[in-house]
């Protein structure tokens, strides 16, 4: 095998590497201001695809063997302290700082993390990683580590196996063998990953199979150095282009972009053509700009760094007296430097090159990797016994709330008529507490997930409630978004108590309309596929006595804007068919929004504090409203509910009500909120199915 791989260390990779997780921190700090930074994560994939292949085709050529003991046994040492200590920090964190909600999902996705299956853990939940941020675990960015930990498992066994395959088949050409298998197996995962991301984008993001291509990028830098620039000249072209290549795709990119799937290719081929501009010999040189000791520094920290931000953003709204305001954001940014050179300076490099284990056989490394994965899951053990208790009397005191509902409690209190979110109603009771807890809030959710189609899935799911065998039984359907679904269970409870037939047609984010969805990615498509099935299912069954409707309103939009008239249309164009053959729809003005979800404020501060302006909560559109108004106009049989003085006073908005929490996260209604609603939402049913011309 010829000496086709490049020299050892490459300085400017280091700059590189501050590229890669700066995109990444500031994308997760302020999103909304570089909305594409999570390719930072692919730069970090090319750059290890690089390094690693590199290192493993000089080992091959120079004993024609790869000592896999030894290459993991550096693996581990190089990225398991640093890991396990911030593991250990995000279960302490869900002892003792954050709320019960969290509980189940921090714990075992920190369990996913320190085995290193945090990726397909989240690719089985089909989490959408760049849709907003309210749910997500202290350790849910552990995926791209998961992920990389799965390519040094996999790679040096297929680098063996092509050489193998060069001494038996191809007559010892080592480099020809490599380079085959790399680029065959880069071009099976780069289609995979187009065809992936175009049905599955949520699970397409997280798989191994879908990113392989991004670490074969890098591995075909190593496996051809002439390709590096010998001209200053080109090196400059290369680098700063690729510079550009790559901050350009963390601007202009958004979660709307298809990723990875070919949105990919351009950050991947940026980085590339970073990579091969090693030139260092003038200050202007891109290689010597990414070389700086500011820039270098960045890049030495840049693992702990990763590991630290995102644990601390997620913390940060439930530590008394802190929040993410944009002093303590800057603040905290600042932190997290600080910590990650700590990390690196205490952690990473000394465990790195401690003796006892470097000097001992790979086994050792291998014995203390796994006491340290067996301390973290002693931590989430201890943890789980602890919280479990109180997260079960939580949902207790939720189940007995329900089954005897207070006087006065929840929207029972009435408009707001001026007065305060709990006094409206007189009982005094209710002062005393939130129901859920501000700490619980955000597991009250409705018990049907199967029954709430999600992401890119345009499968058209119905479920039945009520009395599904009786002929005579009124068909009641409820149809919309994430908002109508949670309002699903006292629906259910009010089909089952008055002896409806109810059928659900749910999809998140996607409300019963013609309206396209913005952005044309494969979500929007797979809304509108999801539309076109709903619309040949109610034109295929026998009409509904009555539809109820809800859906989320965009409170950004203006009053009598264009795009308001188009929201409008599309309800109305929707709804109409069945306005006319006689189904009543019932419908309801949208809940407020929040900036954040109030829980976080709840739990530091006193109710009063945590309200909000009806200017920002309510905006000035509503375009369930503004279609119910104008088909009523046309004499058409729409109800419309608004509780808008439930929910809001004049001026403010609260998010506690009668003592009930009424926000499980930023715009989604508790469970328990929703049940305070239904005896208003059954007066409508009831009414319209009086109406209904369809029995």
């Amino acid at each position: 095998m010829q000496a086709r791989t490049p020299g050892h260390f490459l300085p400017h990779l280091q700059g590189l590497r501050a590229i890669a997780v700066l995109l990444v921190v500031v994308y997760h700090f302020w999103p909304g201001r570089l909305q594409g930074g999570y390719i930072g994560v692919d730069v970090f994939f090319v750059i290890s695809g690089f390094l690693i292949t590199g290192q493993l085709a000089r080992e091959l050529e120079k004993t024609g063997r790869i000592g896999l003991p030894g290459f993991y046994a550096k693996r581990v040492r190089r990225l398991l302290p640093a890991a396990v200590t911030v593991l250990i920090f995000s279960a302490l964190a869900t002892l003792f700082i954050l709320p019960l909600s969290s509980l189940g999902e921090n714990l075992r996705e920190i369990l996913a993390s320190t085995f290193y299956v945090e990726n397909w853990a989240l690719a089985a939940n089909s989490v959408d990683y760049l849709a907003a941020a309210n749910e997500a675990t202290l350790v849910q960015h552990y995926w791209s580590l998961s992920l990389e930990e799965q390519f040094y498992l996999i790679w040096p066994l297929m680098l063996l196996g092509a050489s193998w395959l060069a001494v038996k088949y191809w007559s010892g050409k080592r480099w020809n063998a490599l380079f085959a298998v790399v680029v065959a197996v880069s071009i099976l995962s780069l289609a995979f990953s187009i065809i992936y991301t175009q049905t599955n984008a949520a699970q397409a993001y997280f798989v191994t199979f879908t990113r392989m291509w991004e670490f074969g990028a890098g591995a075909v830098l190593a496996l051809l150095p002439r390709l590096r620039p010998t001209k200053a000249w080109l090196s400059n072209l290369l680098g700063y282009g690729g510079i550009a290549i790559v901050l350009g795709c963390g601007y202009f990119y958004d979660k709307s972009t298809p990723f990875p799937g070919s949105a990919a290719i351009l950050p991947v081929i940026g980085t590339m053509a970073i990579i091969l501009a090693s030139h260092r010999e003038h200050w202007y040189d891109a290689g010597r700009v990414l070389s700086v000791r500011p820039v270098s520094f960045i890049g030495d920290i840049s693992y702990s760094l990763y590991l630290w931000h995102w644990p601390l953003i997620v913390i940060a709204p439930f530590v008394p007296g802190w929040g993410l305001s944009t002093i303590n954001r800057l603040v905290l940014f600042v932190l997290c430097f600080v910590i990650a050179w700590l990390t690196k300076r205490f952690i990473e490099d000394p465990t790195r090159a401690w003796k006892p284990l470097v000097r001992r056989k790979p086994r050792f490394t291998f014995v203390s990797m796994l006491a340290a994965m067996a301390v973290v899951s002693l931590v989430v053990g201890v943890t789980s016994v602890v919280q479990q208790p109180k997260y079960d009397a939580a949902a207790a005191e939720l189940r007995s709330t329900l089954e005897t509902m207070p006087d006065c409690f929840g929207a029972a209190s009435g408009p707001t008529d001026g007065l305060g979110p709990k006094d409206r109603c007189g009982n005094l009771e209710l002062e005393s507490g939130i129901i859920p807890s501000p700490g619980f809030g955000n597991a009250d959710r409705p018990q049907h997930p199967d029954c709430l189609v999600t992401l890119n899935d345009s499968t058209l799911t119905s479920c039945e409630f009520g009395d599904t065998t009786s002929d005579s039984a009124p068909r009641v359907a409820i149809i919309g978004d994430s908002h109508a679904y949670s309002l699903l269970d006292p629906i259910i409870q009010l089909a089952e108590k008055n002896g409806w037939h109810l059928t659900t047609y749910l999809k998140g984010a996607c409300p019963w309309s013609t309206t396209p969805i913005a952005g044309g990615d494969a979500f929007a498509a797979s809304c509108a596929d999801w539309r076109s099935k709903l619309e040949a299912q109610l034109a295929a069954v026998a009409p509904y006595d009555v539809i109820f409707t809800a859906a989320l309103s965009d409170h950004t939009v203006e009053f009598d804007s264009d795009e308001a008239r188009a929201t409008t249309a599309g309800f109305v164009e929707a709804w109409s068919p069945q306005l006319n053959q006689g189904t009543p729809v019932v419908t309801l003005v949208d809940n407020p929004s929040w900036e954040t979800d109030p829980n976080k404020c709840l739990r530091i501060s006193d109710v009063a504090d945590c309200t909000e302006s009806i200017k920002e909560g309510l905006g000035q559109f509503d375009g369930l409203a503004a279609a119910s108004y104008e088909l009523q106009a046309e004499q058409k049989d729409v109800t419309l509910l608004d509780f808008t003085q439930t929910y809001c006073d004049s001026s403010k908005c609260f998010p506690v009500i009668g003592g009930a929490n009424v926000y499980r996260d930023q715009d989604h209604l508790t469970r328990t909120f929703a049940f305070t609603l239904a005896p208003f939402i059954e007066s409508a049913i009831v009414a319209a199915l009086g109406r209904s011309s369809v029995r």
